[in-house]
């Protein structure tokens, strides 16, 4: 997709979720990124060479969010990160669900399925078809149209997620976490059945992601799954995120990262 572009942007805000996540906001004065689209983050104040790519969580009125857990020395500069300062952004970057595909009152249902900070590039789709609903018919109502599932390891106090779980107005939301923190005990797989749905947005671990998969294909549900690799250049130049498909090995950066469940060939 045409548009992207670099700025310094200013952070205005840190949100910390748990000891590992936060949630940040920029300034950015840039096109208006689509769901499942990524930004290439490099702090001002940094150690690395490469900036580090994150998906977008919201965009609202100038401003984008994203959630970051720490994994590296890469995420902890920018989970480090204090209001004022400031780090070039460049995006966005890479594809984004195909959500105007399933408008239309006979789409409804449309499953949203995350695994830990996998939550973040699936808060824009559903903003997007919460507010299809409503369009479709004044009787129609957001809080039924789509199902939101979310799966962690573990999950702090419910209280510091409420600016992000207010974003999304599901049917139904569904969170799991595998020691019993919060929601139900166990892995979100356990309590997500595809076929009570017309289609599959997901984003998470790959081990959950090729069990998803094949659940999906296996009851002829479409699932659109958001593929997560090391990326250093975000373009295509580096060549270092190679996803193997049906259709050969491509690009996470620039051919997806989100692809259909039946191109994908996970490792065994």
């Amino acid at each position: 997709m045409s548009g992207k572009s670099s700025f310094l942007c200013e952070c205005t805000r840190v949100t910390i979720l748990s000891e590992d996540t936060v949630s940040l906001e920029f300034t950015w004065p840039g096109q208006q990124p689509l769901g499942g689209q990524f930004f290439l983050i490099k702090p001002r104040r940094t150690s690395v060479f490469l900036g580090r790519l994150i998906s977008v969580a919201n965009y609202k009125a100038g401003t984008l969010s994203f959630l970051i857990t720490k994994r590296g020395r890469g995420s902890s500069e920018l989970i480090g990160l204090q209001p004022g300062e400031k780090a070039l952004l460049t995006g966005p970057l890479g594809n984004f669900w195909p959500v105007e595909d399933f408008k239309g009152s006979s789409a409804k249902n449309i499953a949203l399925v995350a695994g830990g900070i996998g939550i973040a590039p699936l808060l824009m789709p559903a903003m997007a078809l919460q507010e299809t609903a409503v369009k479709i018919s004044e009787k129609t109502s957001a809080n039924s149209y789509f199902d939101f599932y979310a799966g962690f390891r573990t999950m702090g106090p419910l209280d510091k997620w409420q600016d992000i779980l207010k974003l999304i107005k599901p049917g139904k939301l569904v969170i799991s976490t595998e020691d019993g923190s919060q929601g139900k005990k166990g892995q979100i797989l356990d309590f997500f059945e595809p076929k009570d749905h017309s289609a599959v947005f997901a984003c998470g671990p790959e081990q959950m992601l090729k069990v998803l998969a094949k659940t999906c294909i296996n009851a002829q549900i479409p699932c659109f799954i958001s593929v997560e690799r090391h990326m250093a250049c975000g373009v295509g130049a580096c060549l270092s995120c190679k996803v193997k498909t049906s259709r050969g090995n491509l690009n996470c950066c620039v051919d997806g990262p989100i692809f259909r469940a039946e191109e994908l060939c996970f490792d065994e």
